[in-house]
């Protein structure tokens, strides 16, 4: 017994460092005993069972704190401790260069670049705009259906790339004025997710007081939303001819679907930049689509990009928000450099139907949706190049989206809980820095006051 005492002292004396000279059972378990207290990892606290909030996204940063990275390995040079592994910002790759889908050009001798340079920061930013925009609209799907938004809806999910590229590629002074598919542009021109939920719900506290809508939401340099087809196309000219008439080296951005390609006021508008050379960025978001007609049965020709004849164009991938960007940046250099007008055809896709009364899937099959979304899907597609690249990790994505959830979450309860315009407020801001005046209602016994 004795020897067996030795033995067994002389290995824990080896293990801790320590002189263990138990004479007797009960000595030998008590030197045992301490040596489990101090090798042992703490026990795991204990779950509350409250809900687990949200965490905030984190910071964009190049390097952990110092301190930080002191304090994580002093806990694992203690004895026995746990080894955690975690990766600092400090591990991700800062920037990347990325090959992009070449541009049909038309009327063109070179077009934008095949590579398209990609910061972490960018990436994080775009990811996360185009994430809102997407979530933003499932939840207005979700609220028309509960019948808390009512009339007009067009959503815009599936076609994210397109806004979220297009911002990044021109100036904030820049101009963009669009069609009814409007929510995704009113959001990257700076307006809040919850103003643009209370607008769609008709509320008090909306971007446009409540007395929009879906299709006439407005903010700094951004002209709408405008409910009639392909109207906006020569608003847009106009837009431009104030920015030339100004000399501000500002362009202007007017966008129009597939759809609205046939319009007559489009070629008028076409004429009119061509002859005067203005810095119009022309841009077809081509869904596919036109309401419930595919473009093979609604166009003689679908090369959008080439329908300005005298004006030169680009065919762009516009499932690529890279692709989108340098496609912008290109088109935004040709007009300040004064050669005029330029069209691009953003070839996209919409994953609801035409609006939120069209089912979308009459005229187009499940399938072919769910193909789209699994090849080309432009959040997916930039995910994925993060990741591969090294760029960020699983778990910065998921922080992100719960935040963001959270964000729509309670832009959502705003937009319900908000109160409407009050009648008194109904015929305001029909003219700018005007003095008040009376407005005729619905008949001659009916006024009501305009205050600018």
């Amino acid at each position: 017994m004795k020897n067996m005492l030795t033995t067994i002292s002389n290995a824990l004396c080896r293990m801790t460092g320590r002189n263990v000279g138990a004479q007797t059972v009960s000595e030998l378990l008590v030197d045992l005993s301490e040596y489990v207290s101090v090798t042992s990892p703490p026990p795991a606290p204990t779950v509350a069972l409250t809900q687990r909030q949200p965490p905030k996204p984190p910071p964009v940063r190049t390097r952990a704190p110092a301190e930080q990275l002191v304090k994580n390995q002093a806990e694992t040079d203690r004895p026995g401790a746990r080894v955690v592994v975690s990766r600092s910002f400090a591990d991700f790759t800062s920037q990347a260069s990325f090959d992009i889908k070449e541009c049909e050009l038309h009327r063109l001798e070179e077009g934008p670049p095949l590579k398209a340079e990609l910061t972490r920061e960018q990436g994080l930013q775009y990811y996360r705009v185009m994430q809102t925009v997407r979530r933003m609209e499932l939840k207005a799907d979700q609220l028309y259906k509960q019948k808390i938004i009512r009339g007009f809806c067009h959503l815009y999910d599936g076609q994210e790339a397109c806004a979220v590229g297009i911002e990044s590629g021109i100036n904030p002074s820049d101009h963009l004025i669009t069609a009814y598919r409007a929510h995704g542009y009113t959001y990257t021109r700076g307006i809040a997710v919850k103003e643009i939920l209370a607008e769609l719900t008709g509320r008090r506290g909306g971007v446009a007081k409540g007395k929009g809508g879906s299709m006439h939401m407005y903010a700094p340099n951004f002209y709408g939303g405008n409910g009639i087809v392909g109207a906006q196309v020569p608003l847009g000219a106009g837009i431009a001819l104030a920015c030339q008439y100004k000399g501000n080296n500002q362009v202007c951005v007017s966008l129009y679907g597939d759809g609205a390609a046939n319009q007559g006021q489009l070629y008028e508008a076409f004429n009119m930049a061509a002859l005067w050379k203005l810095p119009c960025i022309f841009v077809c978001e081509n869904n596919k689509y036109g309401m419930g007609t595919s473009v093979e049965r609604a166009s003689a020709s679908t090369d959008y990009y080439k329908r300005g004849d005298y004006i030169p164009g680009i065919r762009v991938d516009g499932m690529d928000v890279l692709c989108v960007r340098e496609s912008t940046k290109f088109a935004a250099d040709h007009c300040r450099a004064g050669k005029g007008p330029i069209i691009m055809e953003l070839q996209t896709y919409r994953y609801h139907g035409h609006s939120m009364s069209d089912p979308g899937v009459s005229y187009r099959t499940r399938d072919e949706i769910q193909e789209v979304r699994s090849k080309s899907d432009p959040i997916t597609m930039l995910k994925e190049r993060m990741l591969t690249n090294n760029m960020a990790s699983v778990e910065e994505f998921k922080e992100i989206d719960i935040a963001i959830r959270k964000e729509v979450e309670e832009a959502a309860l705003y937009a319900t809980s908000d109160p409407e315009p009050p009648l008194e407020e109904l015929c305001n801001h029909i003219f700018s820095n005007d003095a008040p005046l009376e407005v005729r209602g619905t008949n001659p016994w009916v006024t009501l006051k305009s205050v600018s």
